[in-house]
């Protein structure tokens, strides 16, 4: 890496889409952004803005046959502004993983031995593994002489102890199938824990942080000193909170019932689970927006599901309370933590004992700054983080070729 080279290309591949952002940790500047869809597809998508040039939102709508082809089409968007990826300023590219098992633990520079512990992780994370793999296969063909980081969506949660980490199964088939608590959306919570001490203007290490992450997929944390010590996703983002389209904790025997009494096969099973539950499974919406203009109408089936999504909340609320003993904030992030007041709102009422309240005025305010919404002088602080997950992944990318 050359003195002057600060910009870290930061990409996000999921099975379909190409996610990407262009900083300069110099100074955290985003210098472009964009979003590759339906890759594969006769109507694939580009939408690239070069935010460097201050030049408007540039789309294609083309055939774009395969990851390689979106990165192609990435490399020649971002040479129109003057910021190809065979520029000098250029320090590496960080990739989001969302599996790292327990071994990677870290924020990683990849070797072909990194790339195949990724693929031996794939039956626990078969959505997502391939497509980072993919993802990762592309961008070391684009430029094979650049550092190319791992940045895992499980790292933060390897600090959890064993005693919230393993599940009471027998301990022999756990270890042989890697079975076990790993957590995700770890970038986002080591963001906002981080974000949230800043807010209460003291150091990472002397606050204890309930870190909420709603979105369509949604995971808590119990942060500890800067020091995940639990979180709500498990084996899988199956686990936890009541998603947008995965129905979070139940009774694992649900599944054997559905076995034996419905005839539905594991894959019908584990489908219904992650896409047909959750909010989408229980009023036919995913959206909050719209599950709360529907509650305005009177609409009981989506009143239901908001009260059970919030009964789910406030339970790991109260547990994680429980886990860390003394709690100085609970923060609310991604789109619902966000932009939901009622949410935040519904989470926190009744809990005036443990010290949490929200202010209305403040809860009502819409902004993209970090603040916090609890009353003056709260015992424990509520906030609104926005979370920035591209520039943790930046950051950790750059700090790891830095050194």
């Amino acid at each position: 890496m050359t003195s002057h080279a600060t910009r870290v290309l930061v990409l996000n591949s999921g099975s379909s889409s190409v996610k990407y952002q262009l900083l300069d940790m110099a100074d955290g500047a985003r210098l472009a952004v964009g979003l590759v869809e339906r890759i594969g597809e006769e109507t694939s998508r580009l939408a690239h803005t070069p935010l460097a040039t201050g030049g408007a939102k540039r789309e294609r709508v083309e055939p774009i046959a395969d990851h390689a082809a979106a990165l192609n089409a990435v490399a020649e968007e971002l040479a129109a502004d003057g910021l190809g990826l065979d520029s000098p300023e250029l320090a590496a590219i960080g990739h989001r993983v969302v599996h790292g098992g327990r071994k990677f633990t870290e924020p990683t520079v990849i070797t072909e031995e990194v790339v195949a512990e990724i693929e031996r992780l794939i039956p626990v994370a078969p959505l997502h593994n391939p497509a980072n793999i993919t993802g990762i296969r592309t961008a070391q063909a684009l430029r094979p002489d650049l550092p190319q980081v791992a940045v895992f969506d499980t790292a933060f949660h390897t600090t959890m102890p064993e005693s919230a980490a393993r599940y009471a199964i027998d301990v022999e088939t756990a270890d042989a199938h890697r079975i076990r608590r790993y957590g995700f959306h770890g970038t986002s919570h080591a963001y906002v824990s981080r974000a949230t001490a800043e807010l209460l203007g003291k150091d990472p290490s002397e606050v204890n942080v309930i870190v909420l992450h709603l979105g369509n997929g949604a995971s808590a944390s119990a942060v500890r000193g800067g020091r995940c010590v639990d979180t709500s996703m498990g084996l899988t983002p199956l686990e936890g909170l009541v998603m947008g389209t995965r129905s979070g904790d139940m009774d694992p025997a649900v599944i054997f019932h559905l076995a034996r009494t419905a005839g539905m096969s594991v894959d019908e099973i584990d489908s219904l689970l992650n896409k047909k539950s959750g909010l989408i499974g229980l009023c036919g919406d995913n959206d909050m927006r719209e599950i709360r203009r529907r509650i305005d109408e009177g609409d009981e089936r989506a009143e239901l599901a908001f009260d059970i999504y919030v009964h789910r909340l406030k339970k790991y609320i109260g547990a994680y309370y429980a886990v860390l003993g003394r709690v100085d904030a609970v923060a609310f992030t991604a789109g619902v933590g966000e932009n939901a007041a009622p949410v935040r709102e519904a989470a926190v009422a009744g809990l005036e004992q443990l010290g949490l309240a929200v202010d209305a005025d403040l809860n009502a305010i819409r902004s993209d700054a970090a603040r916090l919404i609890s009353p003056e002088g709260a015992r424990v602080a509520v906030a609104v983080v926005p979370t920035d997950e591209e520039l943790e992944i930046a950051t950790q990318t750059y700090a790891l070729v830095s050194s």
